[in-house]
């Protein structure tokens, strides 16, 4: 069977993004670039949606935390930033990459009642405008807790999900949710540095008996809200968010070229300390750059980054491939 197009769809996220206090400068460019994305994506009609992405203690927590995990079913919680309700997921499809993954070596763990934030509602609600337009698996990496994936790791599953992809014959949009540069620490502290009841939420959600799940939303929101503010009134700095444009614009750069080679050398804990514990969501991009690059060559043509500091991040964006189909979509 012979390949389908491809269409790669990288973009970082940030729950501040959406209630920000101040809009960045380079802000109508990032929408723009939405927007021309946006259109991209509509004019290729994917048939699946595979979405790479992490959480942030509200579907997975440290009572069992898995290194990658594929969703047979899966639902949005209405965190700040993100956006409630269910995905679109097909249920063969999801099984069919799991077995492929095993087939290639993975051993990717199974949700049959999944739950995401906005590090996957985010960019679906944005890019495709609903969570169940098109039929999307997803896929989940840790990226938030020790111990820390090495990053050849994603960059192997990648290119075992390209083989897939490639096998499938189908317009397939491949989305690597998250980064640059971030330390959201102040939200979701490292365990050792919670209060006994946010790490009690993030041991076990609900179960472990410190707050409701509106509870840990309202929190999290009010606490977005007021860093929003802080972020544009100097009471956060670059360096308090550890936002690095000189880390944000090699990484990019290389994306730019789909060669990631160089990511394999990198260590986790060093990059951590140079881009924060928010660049380890770069595995959702070197994945999915990777399962990209399996199946189609075409470089990017679209490119972003600005070091937002009013959003939180150093935002990107990197889109590659896609096509319109032979035929308007019936």
């Amino acid at each position: 069977m012979s390949a389908a197009p491809c269409m790669l769809a990288c973009v970082s996220h940030s729950p501040i993004i959406m209630i920000r206090a101040q809009a960045p400068q380079a802000e109508p460019e990032i929408l723009a670039a939405y927007a021309r994305t946006v259109a991209a994506i509509e004019r290729f009609d994917p048939e699946l949606v595979i979405a790479i992405a992490s959480d942030h203690f509200a579907g997975f927590h440290l009572s069992l935390m898995p290194p990658y995990c594929v969703g047979l079913q899966a639902q949005a919680v209405g965190d700040v930033g993100g956006f409630a309700g269910p995905l679109d997921v097909p249920r063969d499809a999801a099984l069919a990459l799991v077995v492929a993954l095993r087939e290639a070596g993975f051993d990717p763990a199974v949700s049959h009642r999944m739950e995401v934030d906005h590090a996957f509602s985010q960019p679906l609600y944005r890019l495709l405008g609903a969570l169940d337009r098109y039929p999307v698996v997803p896929l989940f990496v840790n990226a938030i807790v020790p111990p820390l994936l090495p990053f050849a790791r994603s960059r192997a599953l990648g290119a075992a999900l390209g083989r897939h992809i490639r096998s499938l014959g189908r317009r397939v949009l491949v989305i690597g949710s998250g980064g640059l540069s971030h330390h959201p620490t102040r939200y979701y502290p490292a365990p050792e540095d919670a209060s006994p009841e946010v790490y009690a939420w993030e041991l076990a959600g609900e179960r472990g008996g410190s707050m409701t799940k509106s509870q840990w939303l309202d929190r999290l929101l009010e606490m977005h809200l007021e860093g929003a503010k802080m972020l544009v009134d100097g009471r956060r700095t670059a360096q308090d968010i550890h936002l690095n444009p000189a880390f944000d614009r090699r990484f990019m750069a290389a994306a730019a070229t789909l060669d990631l080679q160089a990511v394999d050398r990198w260590e986790p804990l060093a990059t951590v300390a140079e881009a924060g514990i928010g660049s380890m969501e770069l595995h959702a991009w070197i994945a999915a750059i990777e399962a990209y690059r399996g199946v189609d060559h075409r470089l990017p043509h679209e490119s972003v980054y600005e070091p937002t500091l009013e959003y939180g991040i150093g935002y990107g964006m990197l889109v590659a491939g896609g096509a319109a189909p032979s035929r308007s979509p019936s």
